[in-house]
């Protein structure tokens, strides 16, 4: 019997990419405080935020026999956390901040058993996004996809237009970095069909 997964967000990217890999995942949405402590890095902003939405469906599942996987992503500009735009204003000065610049995105991975301990990966990538121009920033609000992105871009839609290059690993942008959490759920005996035969070929 297939052990179940419950996925600790509302995110249909992070669904997606687990169904990609043919994991099939509940998904329950956390309840957590967001905001970020004093000095606290991107990085440890992304770990801590990680397992806070871990802990808080774990919380929810008490005696429930699965696996929970948890994750939350950063878009940081130097020491800057740009999170989900506020309106129209806000995704437009982000996408203005980020044009013609290179920042980091940190996705980190909360992996364990429901009643148990959580272990946490941090991946990062860096993004270099073209310049653009006020009317296409404009025009790409309109599209509806920037609303609910961290940094107001979404790299797997429309927003891969202003995307020059990447330096990493593409999932981690999208919001769930595969490799760390497969090596986090093997531990768990959660192994991706075909990926014990691949590793033995």
């Amino acid at each position: 019997m297939a052990t179940k997964i419950v996925l600790a967000s509302s995110s249909p990217r992070r669904l997606a990419l687990l169904s990609q890999l043919g994991l099939t995942a509940e998904a329950l949405a956390p309840d957590i405080n967001e905001s970020r402590h004093s000095r606290e890095t991107p990085g440890r902003f992304a770990r801590r935020m990680a397992l806070s939405k871990a802990k808080a469906v774990d919380a929810r599942l008490g005696g429930c026999d699965a696996v929970l996987v948890a994750a939350d992503t950063v878009i940081a500009l130097d020491d800057d956390i740009f999170g989900k735009p506020a309106d129209a204003d806000d995704a437009i000065r982000m996408l203005s901040s980020l044009s013609g610049r290179e920042h980091s995105v940190f996705t980190a991975v909360a992996v364990g058993r429901i009643g148990g301990s959580f272990a946490c990966k941090l991946a990062e990538t860096r993004v270099w996004l073209r310049a653009t121009t006020r009317a296409e920033r404009e025009a790409y609000w309109q599209t509806g996809e920037p609303a609910g992105k961290a940094g107001g871009y979404a790299i797997q839609g429309i927003g891969a237009a202003f995307v020059e290059r990447i330096e990493g690993n593409y999932p981690t942008v999208v919001g769930l970095p595969l490799f760390e959490m497969l090596t986090l759920l093997a531990a768990h005996g959660v192994v991706v069909p075909g990926a014990a035969e691949n590793g033995n070929a």
